[in-house]
């Protein structure tokens, strides 16, 4: 039995593929819905899962083109996070067999694929297999890393990414000088489809190390969101999943974490760090002249057109990267505007985990580093408002040249 699976998320194929090949199925997968097209011709699937939102030709005309051209009754399920009720109307419509949406399990995949086609003859034994998410997006995850040799969760990271499909994590070695690049690369080894290694032969600093890694995730094509998340899992995997739901169902273009202690949330800090967040945050209000509760929480998710605004260059600060994104997508897009794009997100679950790579010291030089973003980036909005005025003069001249004309 062959099955043809199209979507141009790889993320997704990779464990399908795997999955229903222990079940017997001989399977095909592809990206590209062109080149689906003509696997169709010459591989005579006896079943076809594919996406609806695909680039330049839809799973829709994909269906229509099986259907209709060829006058095919090949089985065909859709597998898509399209939820829209006219879509699937269409979709049954034109004749799709059934119309799975993301997320789901891959048992459920499985279980209709059965239905549909049957089961291939392996014998009578039954396997269990582990309960693994097919996401409705494709998600990059940078985590910066320094000496994190002997506090790294390296289980915790490949657990998460075997259940659930469509994550794509990278480890940035900030130029550790213990074991931790080893560690890492233990960790990619075998699972190179999902987990990626960027090493920084130097310290660069966090900041520095996490806008080079978002730069690199940048260019891998299939990812709908990239985000950022501390190595030492003080906010968990499952907590950034909960981000990454906020944005994918909403309109905002950053979706950052935030460690507000409040009833049924485990939120723990040390009294000290606690105390100095209280001071920070105050400062950063009156910066950014947005109501932020927590700018500072390792945990932020972007949507992908917007890497280059937040990123493209260099940080000025070590620490409090974060409020100069803030302070650059406030300047792109403007004050108003910047404030519903962006939403904070009260995570479930923040552990501050010991081995904090910030000392009191830090915290003092925090405060010259506040200083830093007022005064640059007042000179740079400062610069922004005298473009914009002569862009309207200059329009407004046109006008009046072009008036005079007639």
């Amino acid at each position: 039995m062959k099955i043809l699976a199209i979507d141009d998320q790889k993320l997704v194929l990779i464990p399908l593929e795997i999955r229903l090949k222990k079940l017997g199925y001989e399977v095909i997968t592809e990206t590209s819905s062109l080149k689906g097209i003509k696997l169709f011709d010459s591989f005579q699937p006896d079943l076809v899962i594919i996406d609806i939102n695909m680039p330049i030709i839809s799973g829709i005309e994909v269906v229509k083109h099986i259907r209709n051209k060829r006058k095919s009754k090949t089985p065909i399920m859709i597998l898509s996070g399209n939820t829209d009720n006219n879509i699937i109307s269409e979709a049954f419509d034109i004749g799709v067999n059934d119309y799975m949406k993301k997320p789901l399990s891959l048992r459920e995949v499985c279980s209709r694929t059965k239905r549909l086609i049957g089961a291939p003859n392996i014998g009578n034994k039954v396997k269990k297999y582990q309960v693994v998410l097919i996401q409705k997006t494709c998600v990059g995850v940078v985590i910066p890393c320094y000496n994190e040799e002997k506090r790294f969760l390296s289980k915790k990271f490949s657990d998460f990414i075997i259940k659930n499909s469509g994550y794509q994590l990278c480890f940035v070695n900030d130029g550790s000088t213990d074991n931790t690049l080893d560690v890492l690369n233990l960790l990619k080894k075998g699972r190179e489809d999902f987990i990626s290694v960027y090493d920084c032969k130097v310290n660069k600093g966090k900041a520095e190390a996490v806008r080079l890694g978002m730069l690199h995730m940048a260019k891998e094509e299939g990812l709908d969101y990239i985000g950022f998340l501390d190595a030492d899992l003080s906010t968990d995997l499952s907590n950034f999943d909960d981000l990454v739901s906020t944005i994918e169902n909403s309109k905002y273009k950053i979706v950052s974490g935030s460690r507000i202690s409040r009833m049924g949330a485990k939120i723990t800090k040390g009294a000290a760090r606690n105390i100095i967040s209280l001071i920070f945050n105050f400062i950063i209000r009156k910066i950014l002249r947005m109501d932020f509760k927590d700018t500072q929480c390792g945990a932020k998710i972007f949507h992908k057109d917007i890497i280059d605004i937040a990123f493209k260059d260099k940080f000025i600060t070590k620490w409090i990267f974060d409020v100069e994104i803030f302070k650059r997508i406030t300047l792109y897009f403007g004050l108003k505007k910047a404030k519903k794009i962006i939403c904070e997100k009260p995570l479930k679950r923040w552990i501050h985990a010991d081995g904090s790579k910030l000392s009191m010291r830090d915290s003092l030089e925090i405060i010259y580093q506040f200083v830093q973003i007022a005064w640059t980036y007042r000179k740079k909005n400062n610069m922004v408002t005298h473009l914009k005025k002569n862009n309207d003069r200059i329009i407004a001249n046109n006008l009046l040249t072009s008036k005079t004309a007639i």
